[in-house]
C-alpha cells in the first residue's frame, strides 16, 4: 500500500506526487499571483468534488486551510504561471489522475 504525500514547489510550478520519500511523479501546475499568493505551510486533503462548476475544471480537492484547493481548470494556459486567486492549477487529465491515487487526509505541503 502506498504511503503518498504531495509537495507543491512553487519556485518551479510544480506538484509532486512521493511515496515515502520517492517521487512518483511531477505535474506542472498554476499557482496564485504576486497579490494572492499560494498559501505555504502544511496542509491536507479534506474533501473532493467532481464538477464543481465555474472555472475549477473537472475536479476540485479542498484543502484544510478553508477556501483553497488543488484543482482542475478551464483555462490550460494558465498552468505554469501565476494566475490564480491562490489555489493549485492542474490540467483537468492531471488533476483526475492524481485525485485517483491519493486519498482523503493526504498531506500537502507547499513550499516556496
Amino acid at each position: 500500500m502506498p504511503n503518498y504525500r504531495i509537495i507543491v514547489d512553487l519556485s518551479d510550478f510544480q506538484l509532486y506526487l512521493l511515496d515515502v520519500n520517492i517521487v512518483v511523479r511531477g505535474f506542472p501546475v498554476g499557482i496564485g499571483k504576486i497579490l494572492t499568493n499560494t498559501p505555504t505551510g502544511e496542509f491536507f486533503i479534506i474533501n473532493k468534488q467532481p464538477n464543481p462548476g465555474g472555472p475549477f475544471g473537472v475536479l476540485w480537492m479542498g484543502l484544510s486551510k478553508p477556501h483553497y484547493g488543488i484543482h482542475g481548470t478551464n483555462d490550460p494556459s494558465s498552468v505554469g504561471k501565476r494566475t490564480s486567486h491562490g489555489c493549485i492549477r492542474m490540467y483537468n487529465d492531471d488533476v483526475l489522475e492524481l485525485s485517483a491515487l491519493v486519498p482523503i487526509h493526504t498531506r500537502v505541503t507547499i513550499r516556496p
